[in-house]
């Protein structure tokens, strides 16, 4: 059974930090693509950074860039996102997907919620001014 568990999000103030950790387990971590997405009330599942679990590349939507850092612990099957410089529109529950179950996923594709099989459960971040 496939389980992605986050944790590590919480409230900060503008300008603060928080790393967001995703465990994974059943699952073969290192031939995937993981991303972190995240969705605020009224607003549609957004993707925010991913990575090629096995080449480490890595891609961030234009509205984290710089801020946010995408990267993988494959020994111990953990995927983390360090959110630096948080503004109050980064609230939101940030969730970490995986797959696809076979093949890739393109980078057009990335940011899609589609192509993911498997989720966590989403860990809430909330930003305040």
């Amino acid at each position: 059974q496939v389980q992605l568990v986050e944790s590590g999000g919480g409230s900060v103030q503008t300008g603060g930090s928080l790393r967001l950790s995703c465990a994974a387990s059943g699952y073969t971590y290192s031939r995937n693509v993981m991303a972190w997405f995240r969705q605020a009330p009224g607003k549609e599942r957004e993707g925010v950074a991913s990575i090629y679990t096995r080449s480490g590349i890595t891609y961030y939507a234009d509205s984290v860039k710089g801020r946010f850092t995408i990267s993988q612990d494959n020994a111990k099957n953990t995927l983390y996102l360090q959110m630096n410089s948080l503004k109050p529109e980064d609230t939101a529950m940030y969730y970490c997907a995986g797959g696809p179950d076979g093949g890739s996923i393109g980078t057009r594709d990335l940011f899609s919620p589609w192509p993911y099989n498997y989720w966590g459960q989403g860990t809430q971040v909330t930003v305040s001014s």
